[in-house]
């Protein structure tokens, strides 16, 4: 392992501990960054799918993925459900609410195997439909991305992120319902 004495990794964790406070409010980002270096992160992704088979996707453009098309999707909080963060996740990124399947239709191990930091995640995917109208001011406009903006897609575009290429085959097949 390491040199470092047991009663400075004691302090440290403290310290850290203080920092956070009560962790199901989230994460300051650095000891998430640090967390997430040292555990998989479990996140939930929504699968949203309108009565003409198409698929809701966000634009994403950090230092992490880079420009592309992404599901939404968000990592669980400390003792927080699956459905909570769904809500929480549909909430924020879309400004709308949803109605997802009581079970994810699919469960994916995604790695990064260049990057340490949000290198490694476990993502459970949810059938989920809209239950309220999305927020008009977040729809994507080609000529000016921003990211979190929205676009419907009858495909998956060319320009998905790398790692949620593993949807391809959910995005392309359409028509999976939530109750």
């Amino acid at each position: 392992m390491n040199n470092i004495a047991p009663d400075a990794l004691q302090a440290a964790i403290a310290t850290i501990r203080e920092a956070v406070g009560s962790a199901t409010r989230g994460l300051p980002e650095e000891v998430f960054l640090l967390a997430s270096s040292l555990t998989p992160m479990i996140n939930v992704d929504l699968l949203i799918q309108d009565e003409a088979g198409r698929t809701l996707l966000t634009w994403r453009h950090d230092r992490f993925y880079g420009p592309g098309w992404h599901i939404p999707g968000g990592i669980i909080r400390f003792k927080e459900s699956a459905a909570s963060r769904i809500a929480a996740v549909a909430a924020g990124e879309l400004g709308a609410t949803v109605s997802a399947g009581d079970s994810p239709i699919g469960l994916h191990e995604i790695t990064n195997p260049q990057r340490d930091v949000r290198g490694h995640f476990i993502s459970l995917l949810y059938a989920c439909r809209l239950t309220s109208s999305l927020d008009a001011s977040r729809r994507f406009a080609p000529e000016a991305p921003r990211n979190g903006d929205w676009a419907w897609h009858e495909r998956a575009p060319d320009n998905l992120i790398a790692q949620q290429r593993i949807y391809i085959p959910d995005i392309n097949r359409s028509r999976y319902t939530a109750r």
